[in-house]
C-alpha cells in the first residue's frame, strides 16, 4: 500500500493516490494543481522513508476540486448571573483536494 504523511495548515494527513481531502484554504481555483512540500513520511509496501522532519525532495502532488466554507459553527458566550449573552457563528473556509500524484 502507498501512502505518505504531509503538513500543511499546521495540521498532518495521512494521503494516498485517488483520496479525497479536506485542508485549511489553499491559494488557487478549481482544476489548478497544488504541490505539498513537506512530506513527513512516504510508504510503498515495506520500503518506508521517514523525514526529520521533512523528507529531502519529497512532494505530493494534487488537484483542487473546490474552494468551499463548512457549516456553521456557534459561538456562544454565557456568563451566569450577570445577563451576559453573546450568539456568534462561524464558517471556516476549506480547500477539498485530491491526491493524484506521491
Amino acid at each position: 500500500m502507498k501512502f505518505a504523511v504531509i503538513e500543511t495548515g499546521g495540521k498532518q494527513y495521512r494521503v494516498a493516490p485517488g483520496q479525497k481531502i479536506r485542508v485549511e484554504k489553499l491559494a488557487g481555483g478549481a482544476d489548478s494543481t497544488v504541490v505539498f512540500n513537506q512530506v513527513l513520511l512516504r510508504a510503498d509496501g515495506n520500503d518506508i522513508s521517514l523525514g526529520a522532519p521533512y523528507l529531502e525532495g519529497g512532494k505530493v502532488e494534487g488537484k483542487i476540486i473546490r474552494q468551499a466554507r463548512d457549516r456553521k459553527k456557534i459561538v456562544f458566550k454565557y456568563h451566569s448571573k450577570t445577563r451576559y449573552k453573546k450568539k456568534k457563528g462561524h464558517r471556516q473556509h476549506f480547500t477539498e483536494v485530491e491526491i493524484t500524484k506521491l
